[in-house]
């Protein structure tokens, strides 16, 4: 009542009292300090992997959560021993420091505590004066109401000046020990507790016995304070001063410049593994230096925890200079393809219930409107199983394959992978999409590769189900939980059944130099693999899978210049395998029973089992019941003694054997036959049988509508075209026909030169039992 009574007699008096205590309340700003900060990248164990320096040139590190103890100890001893009774002001010490700067004439000390030392530093060099003592004073009191005394440690922490463009403890902590502030000792903690009292005695090799003599009349004083035991007294005194200064550790630098794009002036804890970052790169050094002697100078590694999608490694370029572009990170970085792909297709194709995993897909000669695919080694097997031709990254089967799915429809796929530099029409692209026509980039592809294997492990661990976002974005940030969505029994992207036959085909591929014999070692590395490289031998890729982790490799120049000696499996696999090496050994992947099925599948074709196949069961995708039967098994009738064939019209039917035969079409025959001894031609017919020729033949080369460009050669005579056909009787004659001209006949190598004006024709093969076959072409001879 009585202050009521007091304040409606006192209206002008109350009404001041009231704006005061508003401008008290509003007159510390809500951030105190407004600087820039350096972007600070830590593992996830809280080591520091790299920093960037601040936009205006200082070393300055955001806060930290927590100051260690020593320091804590050292500082206040040393600037503020009555921290933390006082209000933000020692009425004592500043009288005290008033008596002795009027004794001496000067300022001779400051009487500031630590938290008007904070309001100073915030104020950023205000004029010294009794008035501005006056301010600090106030906005003191008012911080130490808003904040907690170890909050007001941190801020002092952080922005306390060190010498040069030296900010804060952390700052300080790495750059004059190079450690982290919890690792300093209490000489080393009490050497930055005196250092912003006199940031200039820091420089080495000057200033260094007073900066001792400060430093030890501190610890004195912990001493005598019972904070510190007389041995670690004893043992700190003698501890020297830090002499050249320590550089900023660049761990993880691409990483780092990857985060300043987002997060510029803060402190990340990342999700990288320290400790295998330092070690992937050692491995990244050592094979540089090794692949610099043949002008290969960049490498880049990307290790992806499945579970979690956390990266726990990320080198984005070797250790080179700046002429071969260091600073270029190339894990994000779209490059030519190679054969990176091929998986995608192969795991599509069995997920649409087009294909088996072994079924035989031709390998001959191939030409698709102009576009002739070819082998790395330039050879043909005729027909190879389909995990083969994956296994071993055979070209002319991949692209039949994308042919026979569609390029329109796997582009679709490749986007809902989210491979996002496959960005333009897929008609830009055509069947060389599967070759390394079009460009992705080391980070999708991990993150496509891991969503494929976090595709398989949840399902089999987790009743069948799938998540709905399987395919989630990489993360690196540790304060980021991915969310895989809620959880259905119907794929979003391939079944599990497909992948876990797609990774069986992987693991089948041949290992770099040096581990071929892998096979034979139970503890050897069981992973799921595949290399790549690009025309020209600009790009080398190698990505692998175990169940719990995704690695990927590219080795290359960043520059685009290729190098006959870069390869996939030579240069980007054994980085790979090294990297594996570092990580934890997983059991294969259980295969997802629920998405498979028994089939039985015809022994030689792959394809599903037709009436006369020998058979085999085999684990294929639901939707692999739906494939094609075995084109390739028919009866044949023979004579008693199995060396010819014969009809009814040359062979009385109760003396005829029947057998089911393995028979290919010509070409591929052609080429299988020289890869398979086991592999029986069809006998001829006994030359007694009417009605029945059982030859049959192709083309090789040209197909059909071909455009044919005819050379010449360097004393300007045109060069012929070489055309070539194949016939599954070995000793038969064919005869062929440029429109109604006779070229010639071929016996056993059914090769023909042909020269001709510009024009359009047709190409004829007669054999000698009447069979004929024909090709369109035009030939361009001018």
């Amino acid at each position: 009542m009585r202050l009521l009574r007091w304040i409606r007699n006192n209206k002008i008096k109350s009404g001041s009292i009231l704006v005061l205590l508003v401008w008290y309340y509003f007159c510390l700003p809500k951030q105190l300090f407004n600087n820039p900060y350096a972007t600070v990248i830590e593992s996830e164990q809280g080591d520091l992997l790299g920093a960037r320096i601040a936009t205006d040139g200082q070393w300055r590190f955001p806060a930290q959560d927590s100051i260690p103890y020593k320091f804590k100890q050292c500082i206040v001893y040393f600037e503020d021993e009555y921290f933390y009774q006082h209000i933000g002001f020692n009425p004592i010490s500043i009288v005290n420091a008033i008596r002795q700067n009027y004794k001496a004439g000067k300022v001779v000390r400051g009487g500031s505590t630590l938290t008007q030392q904070v309001i100073r530093l915030s104020r950023k060099g205000k004029k010294r004066s009794y008035f501005e003592k006056l301010i600090e004073l106030i906005l003191a009191t008012r911080l130490e109401f808003r904040d907690t005394k170890d909050e007001i440690l941190g801020l002092y922490a952080a922005h306390a000046p060190y010498g040069g463009n030296v900010v804060g403890l952390q700052m300080a902590s790495w750059r004059y020990f190079g450690v982290q502030p919890y690792q300093l000792s209490w000489a080393e903690s009490a050497t930055l507790a005196v250092l912003p009292n006199a940031p200039a005695l820091i420089y080495p090799g000057r200033n260094q016995q007073e900066l001792r003599e400060k430093r030890n009349r501190l610890l004195k004083k912990l001493y005598d304070a019972a904070v510190i035991d007389k041995t670690t007294y004893e043992l700190s005194v003698q501890e020297d001063l830090p002499q050249k200064p320590f550089n900023v550790p660049q761990t993880a630098p691409h990483l780092l410049q990857r985060v300043a794009q987002t997060n510029t002036g803060e402190r990340i804890k990342t999700t990288i593994d320290g400790t295998l970052q330092h070690q992937v790169n050692q491995i990244v050094a050592r094979y540089y230096n090794q692949y610099k002697q043949t002008e290969v100078h960049n490498l880049a590694v990307l290790v992806v925890d499945v579970r979690t999608r956390n990266v726990k490694a990320y080198v984005g370029n070797s250790p080179t200079d700046k002429f071969h572009q260091k600073d270029v990170d190339i894990i994000p970085a779209p490059r030519s393809t190679g054969s990176i792909l091929k998986p995608l297709l192969f795991a599509s194709m069995l997920d649409a219930g087009e294909l088996l995993p072994n079924t035989l897909i031709a390998d001959v000669p191939t030409q698709i409107s102009g576009y002739s695919p070819k082998n790395y080694n330039l050879t043909y097997d005729g027909a190879v199983p389909a995990q083969k031709a994956l296994s071993r990254s055979l070209n002319v089967p991949a692209v039949l394959m994308l042919q026979d799915f569609g390029v329109n429809r796997f582009y679709e796929q490749l986007q809902r992978f989210k491979l996002r530099d496959v960005n333009q029409h897929p008609n830009h692209y055509g069947l060389s999409l599967i070759l390394g026509g079009a460009e992705s980039n080391l980070w999708d592809l991990c993150q496509t590769y891991a969503g494929l294997t976090g595709t398989l492990n949840h399902f089999t661990n987790n009743n069948a189900q799938y998540c709905k976002n399987e395919f989630a974005a990489l993360n690196w940030d540790s304060n980021v939980t991915q969310n895989f969505g809620k959880t259905s029994y119907s794929k979003t992207q391939l079944g599990a059944g497909a992948i876990w036959l797609t990774y069986n085909a992987m693991k089948e591929v041949n290992r770099p130099e040096g581990d071929e014999a892998w096979h034979f070692y139970d503890s050897s590395l069981e992973i799921a693999w595949k290399t790549g490289t690009s025309f020209g031998g600009r790009d080398a890729w190698a990505i692998g899978t175990s169940p719990r982790y995704v690695v990927g490799v590219w080795v290359g120049n960043a520059s685009g210049e290729g190098r006959p000696s870069l390869t996939g499996v030579g240069s980007a696999a054994p980085v790979l395998f090294d990297v594996f090496n570092l990580l934890p050994r997983q059991p294969w992947f259980a295969p997802p029973l629920n998405d498979l099925e028994q089939a039985t599948v015809c022994q030689k074709s792959g394809y599903l089992a037709g009436e006369y196949c020998p058979t085999v069961q085999q684990f294929v995708p639901v939707a692999g019941k739906s494939t094609k039967v075995c084109p390739y098994h028919s009866l044949v009738n023979l004579d008693a003694a199995e060396q010819y064939r014969v009809n009814s019209s040359c062979e009385d039917v109760a003396t005829m054997v029947t057998k089911s035969w393995f028979v290919l079409p010509p070409v591929m025959e052609w080429y299988y036959k020289k890869q398979h001894i086991d592999y029986a031609p069809l006998p001829p017919f006994r030359d007694d049988c009417t009605g029945a020729t059982g030859s049959s033949m192709g083309f090789i080369y040209p197909k059909n509508n071909s455009k044919i460009y005819l050379t010449k050669d360097f004393s300007g005579e045109l060069q012929p075209a070489i055309f070539k056909a194949a016939h599954t009787n070995a000793n038969a004659k064919l005869f062929w026909y440029l429109n109604d001209r006779y070229l010639g006949v071929t016996h056993t190598f059914h090769e023909m030169p042909v020269t001709a004006k510009t024009g359009e024709y047709y190409l004829t093969i007669t054999d000698e039992w009447g069979n004929e076959m024909r090709r369109k072409i035009t030939i361009v001879s001018e």
